[in-house]
């Protein structure tokens, strides 16, 4: 054929063997990229009053110090002015993050075996800091995939009072005095704390660990120690055995925890349970441990596992279980499970709790 000289028409050609074969791959590759692209449907949120609430602050999800430091040293208006500045750069992940995250994976199972319930954990993010802060937060929260869709700002006002609207099961916070506040509500509630180092937790199994008296329990036993002593406190149990304790602070939590278990039990996954909880409590098994556990078993409830430590040192066994959190009542046992790597919350309950302060100390909007 001559440069320049028309071709002329041809025939269309049948696809050879094996081309529809070959384009099928290529086609299944370009789905699962554009799919990958797409947005992620996430779950419906539930109705609050169906669900198990927890309540979070904004400096228990994340790492707030050089927010609270600019806001104690130069005010208000410039710690808005730097939250706007870096609204785009995440917040790095807080003592509340780990427990989070493994809320959320427990929810995946509930909703592979139950799609229609609504009896899941739901977690409001609720926090003093003003509206225009919210943005970072958002921007943190889609930064690491986490299913957070309830906001409560309150824009420098005590969010306590939105606690019963949301139908809060447990609040967790780093300001001692609102979780004070929240507990004088009655709500479960606890200041949670940062772990001396961190320690590689369960991602696919919630572990919670609860103190007994003044946690659980009443603090009827530890007002008979502080007032009569040992010997009266173990003649006291004795006496009473068969008498359940008074309900603590955060019996109604374990027994939300109780309820969700029950769920995968009843599907045959006793032995493979997302969730597990633990009593961690200073009480002798011998002497005073009956009663808590016929306590427990007056309710209707149980923990996974029972440890009796007869007043050696919590920490070590909390590294060993590697709990997302765990209760206490007495700050000395709190910082001793810090130093193993374990998150603590302090529960403020009962007598053996410092007197309050006059004056609370100021505190940022993101404080809580």
């Amino acid at each position: 054929m001559e440069p320049g000289e028309p071709r002329e028409p041809q025939e269309p050609r049948e696809p050879g063997p094996g081309a529809e074969t070959a384009a099928a791959p290529l086609w299944e590759e370009a789905k699962t990229f554009y799919d990958n692209l797409a947005p992620k449907k996430k779950p419906k949120s539930p109705k609050p009053q169906n669900a198990v609430t927890i309540a979070v602050s904004s400096r228990a999800l994340f790492r707030m110090d050089e927010e609270q430091r600019i806001y104690t040293e130069q005010g208000v208006e410039e710690y808005v002015r730097y939250q706007l500045e870096h609204e785009n750069e995440p917040f790095s992940p807080g003592p509340a993050f780990p427990f989070v995250k493994a809320l959320e994976a427990v929810n995946r199972r509930l909703r592979e075996l139950y799609p229609d319930s609504e009896d899941v954990f739901d977690i409001v993010l609720m926090t003093n800091n003003h509206a225009q802060v919210g943005v970072r937060l958002i921007n943190s929260i889609n930064h690491y995939d986490l299913f957070i869709e309830r906001f409560c700002m309150t824009g420098g006002n005590s969010p306590i009072c939105y606690l019963k609207a949301y139908h809060t099961n447990l609040y967790l916070s780093a300001d001692a005095e609102k979780v004070r506040e929240a507990i004088d509500e009655g709500i479960a509630a606890a200041t949670i704390f940062s772990p001396s180092r961190d320690v590689a937790v369960s991602q696919s199994q919630l572990r919670v660990a609860f103190d007994g008296d003044a946690v659980l329990f009443s603090d009827e036993s530890e007002r008979i120690v502080k007032a009569h002593g040992l010997d009266r406190f173990f003649e006291h149990e004795k006496a009473h055995e068969n008498k359940p304790l008074a309900q603590g602070p955060l019996k109604g939590f374990l027994e939300a925890l109780g309820r969700l278990q029950k769920k995968f039990y009843s599907k045959g996954l006793r032995l493979e349970c997302p969730i597990r909880t633990y009593l961690v409590t200073a009480r002798s098994a011998a002497s005073s441990g009956a009663r808590a556990l016929k306590t427990l078993r007056s309710w209707g409830l149980e923990t996974d596992e029972a440890l009796f430590l007869a007043g050696a040192p919590k920490g070590p066994l909390l590294e060993k279980i590697r709990p997302h959190i765990f209760f206490d009542d007495q700050m000395f046992h709190v910082a001793g499970a810090q130093e193993m790597g374990t998150v603590a919350a302090h529960v403020p309950y009962g007598v053996a709790q410092t007197p309050r302060r006059t004056a609370p100390v100021k505190q940022a909007p993101s404080a809580q």
